[in-house]
């Protein structure tokens, strides 16, 4: 009962919050401790093999403090103890409501003026764009909506169910690691293969079941032809599922060509037809967004109450 409740006080917290500002942020840790060992192993010979160790500990670290920390609480105190730190750590996992912030803002900037919509944009995504069109930044905006909903909701929720809360967090850094060094640029093309694989192999079930659960939020099952058609056209094997999912929902085309780290890298068409997208796409992407989680709640909750 206690895992139940908190996953309902994490969730609660996420969707009426979103991300902490003023607070510390694990997320913000992970990456800290990401950078540090990248500025010192991210050089001369085998950096595969040091990118690969630096992945591998700081996702068993991560586990192995959250299962320790919980062990000492079951230990030396009552297990209700431990119902504020899941509750916490759920909360700080889900990103769900941030997300839907931030993209609502980059329709509202491109809307003012197409500088600042290329300034907003910038914040959620990884590429240049210094150079986007007004359509290019509101297609950039709902592609990261797509693949962000399986990356900073599903997924967590998908490893709470498994795991608990240390395969959660470990989630989260293994997240991280794939958002900071995954690139396949000269810089990180051998130093974050593994953790780009790792990446790969943490969302697998996870983004297929973000399409699954957002086809079953539109209403129209027959979508998932479409998705199975195009959710393999990524660079990807799990992002161009989810971006598949609203492409068909919206009836528009995701991907093309983009630029990172200064390097143009050629993403496949999701989708055939080319139209201008509106906020009212927007509108529906969020109450999708919105009614897949509700779903994904509601298994993982049945999962944790089955479990216990």
């Amino acid at each position: 009962m206690n895992s139940l409740l908190a996953l309902v006080i994490g969730w609660w917290g996420d969707l009426l919050l979103g991300d902490p500002a003023r607070l510390p942020h694990p997320v913000v840790g992970f990456g800290r401790m990401i950078a540090f060992g990248e500025h010192r192993l991210n050089r001369g010979r085998h950096r595969r093999v040091k990118g690969a160790v630096m992945a591998v500990a700081l996702i068993l670290l991560v586990f192995a403090l959250v299962w320790t920390l919980r062990c000492l609480i079951l230990t030396c105190a009552s297990p209700w103890w431990l119902l504020p730190l899941d509750a916490l750590l759920i909360f700080y996992c889900l990103a769900g409501t941030t997300l839907i912030r931030e993209v609502r803002e980059v329709f509202r900037a491109v809307d003012r003026s197409l500088d600042e919509g290329r300034r907003q944009v910038a914040r959620i995504v990884g590429r240049d764009t210094s150079q986007l069109s007004a359509q290019e930044v509101r297609t950039a905006a709902l592609e990261t909506l797509a693949e962000n909903l399986s990356d900073g909701v599903i997924a967590p929720l998908f490893w709470l169910a498994l795991l608990g809360t240390p395969g959660m967090m470990a989630y989260k850094m293994v997240n991280t690691l794939d958002s900071m060094i995954g690139y396949r640029t000269e810089r990180y093309r051998l130093f974050g293969c593994v953790a780009a694989r790792i990446d790969d192999a943490a969302n697998w079930l996870p983004a297929r079941l973000t399409a699954l659960l957002m086809v079953l939020a539109s209403g129209r099952l027959s979508l998932l032809a479409f998705v199975s058609r195009y959710g393999r056209c990524h660079a990807s094997p799990n992002s161009g599922y989810p971006e598949a999912a609203l492409a068909g929902i919206l009836d528009c085309q995701f991907g093309g060509t983009h630029t990172y780290f200064g390097e143009e890298v050629q993403k496949p068409y999701i989708g055939s037809h080319d139209r201008p997208l509106t906020t009212a796409d927007m509108q529906c992407a969020v109450r999708i967004n919105r009614a897949a989680e509700v779903l994904m709640l509601l298994i993982t909750a049945a999962i944790i109450f089955l479990i216990e």
